[in-house]
């Protein structure tokens, strides 16, 4: 299969807006660097194009714009949309507090609105997001707070937005995780989030309660966590090549491995094949039902916690520091 690398070639966050959108840049970072949502209210970003005389015109069709991402760590796809979600964490706390920001893409990785979540921090608390799931019309992202010095600690935040407009919606803070990484979501709203130093696994409930899951083994760095299509908690680790099956009450029911260790994403399809990208080797492990794992792409740098394109059948996989994404075409 032939992995495509679509390059962001943007070296920061105000370069990418700086070329793409209008804005008041000076006013965003006064807002950002409070750490705090401003008082306005929401707005979300617009699709690429110019404003001219007070009226927005969008960028012709025969033009295609790369880019969009910045230390992006997951995607997910937007059905509604038809296009790939990608959460970007920006910088980190302590150098810019809330910088996280959601862009929009196109099948071929093409920008389909640069800043879709972020554009402005009107009435928007994003600092620094990291995995990402969609259920019931929303996006769910694994957030924090805190972590701007030495003496500020990081308190996990799930923060969740209506996928049609943008606008927040509600979170629920966990003050006893230091920061998520990854998280799913049951049919019924339960949240199953992935404490990757802790190595531990937590249950959010719709109602705001939480409780630790499962604490170590056969947990071993847990990052990525998927559900698959019986209603069970899937779980990749970074410090093993282990793909762990588990009932919604933690009982371990089967284990797999993935060609290589050291795993971010995770992507189950409706026929129950896995893939796995590796985030510290590279490859991408694809595991059919009674089958033994495959390696279908090698050598992707960084290859964080991807998603499935369902438009294109294919897989996304943002590259963190390299302000890209890669696409992998799938049979």
């Amino acid at each position: 299969m032939e992995a495509i690398l679509r390059s962001g070639l943007v070296f920061g966050k105000a370069a990418l807006l700086g070329g793409l959108l209008a804005g008041c840049v000076e006013t965003q970072e006064a807002q950002q660097a409070t750490g705090q949502a401003a008082s306005g209210t929401f707005t979300a970003g617009s699709p690429l194009g110019v404003m001219v005389e007070d009226q927005f015109s969008p960028m012709s069709e025969n033009v295609k714009v790369y880019g969009g991402v910045v230390n992006a760590e997951s995607c997910s796809y937007h059905e509604g949309g038809d296009l790939i979600v990608v959460v970007n964490r920006g910088v980190n706390q302590d150098q810019v507090p809330n910088d996280g920001f959601i862009s929009l893409l196109n099948h071929d990785g093409s920008v389909h609105t640069a800043n879709w979540i972020g554009t402005n921090r009107e009435g928007l608390i994003l600092n620094h997001p990291l995995g990402s799931d969609t259920w019931d019309g929303r996006l769910y992202v694994a957030d924090r707070d805190g972590g701007t010095s030495d003496q500020d600690p990081s308190v996990s935040v799930i923060r969740w937005f209506d996928l049609e407009t943008g606008a927040p919606m509600g979170e629920v803070p966990i003050d006893d995780s230091e920061g998520f990484n990854d998280l799913a979501i049951a049919e019924d709203g339960t949240i199953y989030a992935t404490d990757t130093g802790a190595s531990r696994l937590y249950e959010v409930s719709p109602d705001g309660s939480w409780r630790v899951l499962l604490d170590g083994a056969p947990l071993n760095l847990p990052n990525g966590v998927a559900m698959d299509n019986d209603g069970n908690i899937v779980i990749v680790n970074i410090g093993d090549a282990e793909v762990i099956t588990l009932s919604p009450t933690g009982a371990t029911l089967a284990t797999e491995q993935a060609v290589q260790a050291g795993n971010d994403g995770l992507v189950i399809l409706e026929d129950g094949t896995k893939y796995v990208s590796s985030v510290r080797e590279g490859g991408v492990s694809r595991i059919r039902p009674g089958e033994p794992a495959e390696l279908i792409a090698s050598n992707i740098p960084s290859a964080a916690s991807m998603c499935y394109d369902v438009g294109g059948n294919q897989l996304v996989i943002p590259l963190n520091p390299n302000n890209a994404v890669a696409i992998v075409p799938l049979d």
